[in-house]
């Protein structure tokens, strides 16, 4: 049974870890905190599991990452390479002209929806501050612009679905998503470019029923997702959290 102590680990994911200040209480920028983290494996190390995916460090100080059970103690490219395994078919795409803040939180539900791939269309760099270092376990590819884009779905052979509230675009609730797409979607605000839109085998809508013209980029991104899951998901097959 595994110890459920709330202690913080300095054995977090080392993967773009900082180098300690001098000052013991400095903030640790890179460690990954939850409140759901555990202590280390009880018994001591005549007790720890001999399984390759799991970190000796972790297990002799805890674990305070936000991973669900079935991935504590995992080393972080052990969990990756088990993702690698379920990930779904789907690809989210992201138009970054902005620096949006909403990209982050995207890229943390495309992680718990297991996505196959994220991809950043625009500037290079992106807040990760939404993302609660989900990005670690998540592919996440760059584009410098929507055309680049297109090139690599027409390769991979993946249809671009454009997410957006215009003129012509198909309710969400009513559309079939191909089980194999590119979720394409744009930034608060501004929306997709028209670039985008025209790049776009097809436009579907989000149904809103209140006052407001649009609801946040990163909920709209997270309802779509969902959908394509509650449409294409086997919900016989075990899941990753199981």
């Amino acid at each position: 049974m595994i110890p459920t102590d709330d202690a913080a680990s300095p054995a977090d994911d080392r993967a773009g870890a900082h180098t300690a200040a001098p000052a013991a209480a400095a903030p640790q920028g890179s460690i990954e905190l939850s409140t759901q983290g555990v202590g280390p494996w009880p018994g001591g190390p005549d007790a720890w599991p001999e399984d390759e995916h799991y970190d000796p460090e972790l297990l002799e100080r805890g674990d305070s990452r936000n991973v669900i059970d079935r991935y504590r103690y995992w080393r972080m490219d052990a969990i990756v390479a088990d993702l690698d395994q379920h990930r779904h078919p789907f690809h989210v795409a992201i138009e970054n002209w902005q620096h949006d803040m909403n990209i982050g939180s995207i890229v943390r539900s495309a992680n718990a929806f297991a996505a196959d791939t994220v991809h950043i269309v625009g500037r290079k760099r992106w807040n990760k501050r939404g993302a609660m270092v989900t990005d670690r376990y998540q592919h996440v590819l760059h584009h410098p612009d929507i055309a680049a884009l297109v090139a690599w779905a027409g390769e991979a052979g993946l249809p671009i679905i454009a997410v957006d509230n215009v003129p012509g675009a198909v309710l969400l609730e009513t559309y079939s998503f191909p089980r194999e797409c590119l979720l394409l979607f744009g930034q608060e605000g501004p929306g997709l470019s028209p670039e985008a839109l025209a790049a776009a085998e097809t436009v579907v809508e989000i149904s809103q029923f209140g006052s407001t013209r649009s609801i946040n980029a990163s909920a709209a991104a997270a309802v779509t997702m969902h959908a394509w899951v509650r449409e294409h998901h086997d919900f016989g097959v075990p899941s990753a959290s199981a």
